[in-house]
């Protein structure tokens, strides 16, 4: 089922090991483990980027375009049985995802460059990511991999989360693989991401809790990172 997005705040820090080692500390003594995880309460995350040969996607967040998109087709723990198609857009300081469920035959055929399936789709997300394919020229640009954990707090919908082992396929035409061949994205194996979502508020006890030493708030984009070796 498609579901309608809204615009939620977003930050992201990004931290160092033992950074994280504190701030998980913090976290976990007020939020609650997503329920959506595993035993060690994360899960690894999958999404194929979209962008043209002119790299508009890339351009935009590199130029600091105020508002912008992005499409991209997700996965969780390499289960190919619930695969997403989603657009991220960003509006400032606000960011919004809309989502649909596509099969994994739809996916491979989208992969492959089969689309006349998308015409007639039941899903205007689907839809719309058919029309750009044609007149924006987009395609499958690379495959960016992390394990995320994550943690939930019901007071302003908050959501925090902490991405590592942040990791690119660089750029390949085979996508949605049993086994992905891919390289580190960070400049150091341990750097980390702290994301952290809400809706109208942000409670001041969680905003107690992410502010350490030199933690500083600042814009970091996973796909730029992963495009940085082309």
């Amino acid at each position: 089922m498609e579901q309608k997005g809204r615009f939620r705040h977003e930050l992201k820090y990004s931290i160092g090991y033992p950074q994280y080692l504190e701030l998980r500390s913090r976290v976990r003594a007020v939020m609650k483990t997503d329920p959506h995880t595993g035993e060690d309460g994360r899960y690894l995350i999958r999404s194929i980027y979209f962008d043209n040969f002119a790299d508009k996607a890339l351009r935009e967040k590199v130029d600091g375009a105020s508002k912008r998109e992005k499409f991209r087709i997700r996965y969780y723990n390499d289960d190919f049985s619930f695969i997403t198609l989603e657009k991220k857009i960003k509006d400032n300081a606000l960011c919004m995802k809309c989502d649909a469920r596509i099969t994994e035959e739809e996916c491979r055929m989208l992969l492959a460059g089969d689309l006349d399936w998308m015409r007639g789709h039941a899903s205007p997300l689907v839809q719309e990511l058919y029309s750009k394919m044609h007149y924006q020229l987009l395609r499958p640009r690379v495959l960016v991999s992390y394990v995320r954990e994550p943690y939930i707090y019901a007071p302003g919908n908050v959501r925090v989360t902490f991405d590592s082992s942040i990791r690119t396929s660089l750029y390949h035409r085979t996508f949605l693989e049993e086994q992905v061949a891919d390289v580190s994205a960070t400049d150091y194996p341990q750097d980390m991401i702290l994301e952290v979502k809400f809706d109208a508020f942000l409670p001041g006890i969680i905003e107690d809790i992410i502010q350490i030493g030199a933690v500083r708030q600042q814009a970091f984009s996973k796909y730029a990172a992963c495009r940085r070796f082309g």
